[in-house]
């Protein structure tokens, strides 16, 4: 956010940025999804709903994961939330109490530590590496349950901000683990749909038991509609009504109507994605080519994280130079990794192939100067 800020400071004052900071899709919303939107604006009454959502969105995205990933699920596990913010704020408030311990990795999504902190839990960060792809495994969590023991397990494949998917022999393992130990185990799914080589697998896959956090802002391009949804086990269904029905009565009936249609705008979501796609391939091979060849795999969601200890530990300085130097905007580490991001910065190919072109122009001719 403050890279955005600073950004935004330099085009008021006419200069140029190329935005490679945002996570978030820089296409629109698909032209079906507003449409069916405007018609129900048109209806004329926008009112409440079931604090768990419309009965029609909770059994399409029920049907979702049978057409998907072969998996049944019943609509009366799902949940509509306020984008995946609310689904981990409901999860966490179902699941825990204040001072549990919840194990997340690092590098990581940083809201899930900050959330965490915000509920009077306790974030673990368990850092991760090549050795493991970047993905918890069962002696980590087992090592860190040792240590003090945990509450649950949240693992996000793909990653933020590291792109890296984890294999289905992987998340099965996890699994496997959390349920030995009597660990809640929470898996975030917010980029399926964005994989480039090989797909995705719901952690429901492996364990019915498992608690999927998922939402329409990425492959869907609806980040600012706020809108997503949980599948919990049904034990867990009517707590999280009660919170839901507390915290915001419902999720707004226009965004749910947009989530419905969603699923239907599978061709034109396809179109969006074949575009990161090429950003992809550009940047896997301009990259290295300007010295910026240390990343990690880059399996999914649209971001490439790379190791710039080569000119710099110091992530902050380094982006704040690109930014006022180059006029590339891109994210520092520190928030993914307190512990190693300080040589680290993501970069997000989110936008056109034109814009991933002029910044590797950009940092390139900066780069040999420095």
């Amino acid at each position: 956010m403050d890279v955005m800020n600073q950004a935004a400071a330099i085009e008021r004052r006419g200069g140029s940025v190329v935005h490679m900071e945002v996570g978030q899709p820089s296409a629109p919303t698909p032209a079906s999804i507003r449409a069916a939107t405007a018609r129900a604006l048109e209806d004329g009454r926008i009112g409440y709903t079931q604090a768990l959502g419309t009965d029609s969105l909770r059994a399409r995205i029920a049907r979702h994961y049978a057409q998907a990933y072969g998996v049944e699920v019943a609509a009366e596990r799902v949940v509509v939330t306020t984008g995946s913010s609310g689904g981990f704020i409901l999860t966490f408030l179902a699941c825990f109490q204040p001072g549990d311990r919840v194990a997340i990795t690092a590098p990581g999504y940083p809201a899930y530590r900050n959330i965490l902190i915000a509920l009077g839990l306790e974030p673990v960060a368990i850092e991760v590496g090549p050795e493991t792809r970047f993905a918890l495994t069962p002696e980590l969590i087992e090592r860190a349950h040792r240590e003090k023991p945990l509450a649950g397990v949240l693992t996000m494949s793909p990653a933020n901000p590291t792109g890296v998917v984890m294999t289905p022999d992987a998340i099965a393992e996890v699994a496997a683990c959390c349920r030995k130990l009597g660990l809640w185990y929470i898996s975030d799914e917010i980029y399926h749909g964005l994989t480039y080589d090989t797909p995705a697998t719901t952690a429901l896959a492996a364990d019915p038991d498992a608690i999927i956090v998922n939402s329409f802002s990425k492959y869907y391009c609806m980040t600012g509609w706020r809108v997503g949804w949980l599948v919990v086990p049904e034990r867990l269904v009517r707590a999280i009504e009660r919170l839901q029905q507390n915290f915001s009565i419902s999720v707004p009936y226009l965004s749910q109507v947009a989530g419905e249609a969603a699923f239907d705008a599978t061709a034109e979501c396809e179109a969006i994605k074949a575009g990161y796609a090429q950003n992809r391939a550009f940047l896997l091979k301009a990259l290295p080519e300007i010295g910026l060849g240390d990343f990690l795999p880059v399996d999914g969601a649209f971001y490439i994280y790379l190791d710039i200890g080569r000119y710099s530990n110091d992530s902050m300085a380094f982006c704040r130079s690109a930014l006022e130097e180059a006029g590339v905007a891109i994210t520092p580490g520190l928030d993914f990794d307190e512990g190693r991001g300080a040589r680290t910065v993501r970069l997000s190919f989110a936008g056109s192939l034109a814009e991933c072109e002029e910044a590797v122009s950009r940092l390139g001719t900066w780069l040999r100067k420095r």
